[in-house]
């Protein structure tokens, strides 16, 4: 390997695990859900991005299904907590109170 890629690998490496540490950062602070969600899509992409940059410098292309799976566990976790907070939203904070004197006898 070059002087040059060397240098350039180590300097995607130096970025990819300072992206990662402020994901992992992000996801334990918070605040919301959505924070976390978020954090979790950057740290899954950083994932994917590590794999790829391995794949281009070692010159494979073996790790192509992991790169697949990982893109999908990022969709489908996406997707289920985009449900989850539209249905958190549209749900009351508080059930309603029966009105006084119903149902008593």
């Amino acid at each position: 390997m070059s002087t040059a890629m060397t240098i350039l690998t180590l300097a995607a490496g130096a970025g990819l695990t300072f992206t990662a540490l402020a994901a992992i950062v992000r996801i334990v602070r918070g605040p919301t859900i959505l924070d976390r969600m978020v954090a979790s899509d950057v740290l899954l992409t950083t994932l994917m991005l590590a794999v790829g940059t391995d794949m281009v410098v070692r010159g494979h292309t073996d790790t192509i299904p992991l790169m697949t799976v990982i893109a999908a566990t990022a969709t489908f976790a996406t997707i289920v907590v985009a449900r989850y907070v539209k249905r958190r939203a549209e749900s009351p904070a508080t059930p309603p109170e029966p009105p006084r004197g119903a149902g008593h006898v």
